[in-house]
């Protein structure tokens, strides 16, 4: 897809992944419209933060209205970043951090996509980014939670991708490996460091996947740091 001049939503923008995003996005001389709780220390002509709290339909809907009125109907690629989650036994996760994490990391893409879908299959072009992790493809100790959430972002991309393709739209799940993002602030085992990969890295994998040939279509891409626990000392 040919980028320039277009308009990307981007959710869950403030820092991360989501602002490494909008950033290359902006490069690429598209209109950028970033929803999120909290606006970027961003200031850019082409960029426009709508508050958004994904969890909740009326809060997409009301992000997606006012960036249909500011910049325009046709809406070509849609990053679904925004995302959460707690370290915790099944039977030590609380409620409320078993439906957040279900209603950010699950409901937040349904509320999302419904939205821009139309108009995409409408123009014949779109992109839809699914965000989920490592942890969508495995289980792991202490995130029964978190990985549960995933593997759906997992599942609903396959579904996904199979009932837009012959509309000219692509559906795209990114599984990333550690990042340095604040994700781990509120996860006393890991800790983030250099050794994981930097927020940029999964924007150029995002920039190459909307960058592609129409009939190429990259449906999974897995990525992982090099060295996680850093190079071995001889």
């Amino acid at each position: 897809m040919n980028l320039e001049g277009k308009i990307a939503v981007v959710t869950g923008v403030s820092k991360g992944i989501g602002l490494a995003t909008v950033k290359a996005l902006l490069d690429k001389g598209m209109q950028v419209a970033g929803w999120g709780r909290t606006a970027p220390e961003l200031q850019h002509d082409n960029f426009h933060f709508f508050e958004c709290d994904v969890r909740y339909n009326e809060s997409v809907q009301r992000a997606f209205d006012q960036t249909i009125a500011r910049l325009g109907v046709h809406i070509s690629v849609l990053v679904n970043n925004a995302g959460m989650g707690v370290a915790a036994l099944l039977e030590e996760t609380s409620l409320d951090e078993w439906h957040t994490m279900f209603e950010t990391n699950v409901n937040g893409i349904f509320y999302c996509t419904r939205l821009v879908l139309p108009g995409m299959k409408e123009l014949e072009e779109g992109h839809v980014i699914n965000i989920s992790s490592i942890a969508g493809t495995t289980g792991v100790e202490g995130m029964s939670g978190y990985c549960g959430t995933k593997h759906a972002v997992r599942g609903i991309s396959h579904s996904l991708y199979k009932e837009v393709r012959s509309y000219g739209v692509k559906v795209t799940c990114i599984y990333p490996g550690s990042v340095q993002t604040n994700f781990f602030d509120n996860i006393d085992q890991v800790i983030a460091s250099d050794n994981m990969m930097r927020p940029e890295d999964i924007a150029s994998t995002i920039l190459h996947a909307l960058e592609s040939h129409p009939n190429y279509h990259h449906v999974d891409i897995e990525v992982r740091p090099l060295m996680p626990k850093g190079k071995i000392k001889k």
